[in-house]
């Protein structure tokens, strides 16, 4: 049997129902912080999305704003979020509430590195070749 997934003891399509002043209550609080205070780039964002959303629908929405919070009004979508060199696109899960938008878009790559070649250090030189 699948596991459901519960935001506070909801299910996922009663989190989705949650209006922004309840949802507030519910998150950590960095998070609430955040949401209360409804800076200008957050206002901006939550404007340009809804109208993207009414445009658009099935278009993934492509954002620069890494510092967001995810609310249960974004369950489900397609978001494109910036991570300085590409957009990284995703599906935003009910079990993403309270989080932010950045964390699932990576800025650094892991870096994996080789062995030495010749004439990387000076101990390879002393390697004898055919």
């Amino acid at each position: 049997m699948a596991r459901k997934f519960l935001y506070k003891g909801m299910e996922a399509d009663e989190a989705k129902k949650l209006s922004m002043e309840d949802f507030i209550k519910l998150v950590p609080t960095k998070s609430r912080r955040t949401l209360q205070r409804m800076s200008i780039q957050v206002k901006k964002f939550l404007e340009k999305y809804r109208k993207h959303l009414a445009k658009s629908p099935g278009k993934p929405y492509k954002t620069h704003v890494r510092e967001m919070v995810i609310i249960p009004e974004m369950i489900g979508e397609r978001l494109a979020v910036y991570n300085g060199k590409e957009y990284v696109e995703f599906t935003i899960g009910p079990e993403m509430l309270g989080h932010r938008l950045g964390e699932y878009s990576i800025t650094i790559k892991q870096v994996r590195h080789s062995g030495p070649g010749v004439g990387a250090t000076r101990g390879s030189k002393a390697v004898e070749l055919k």
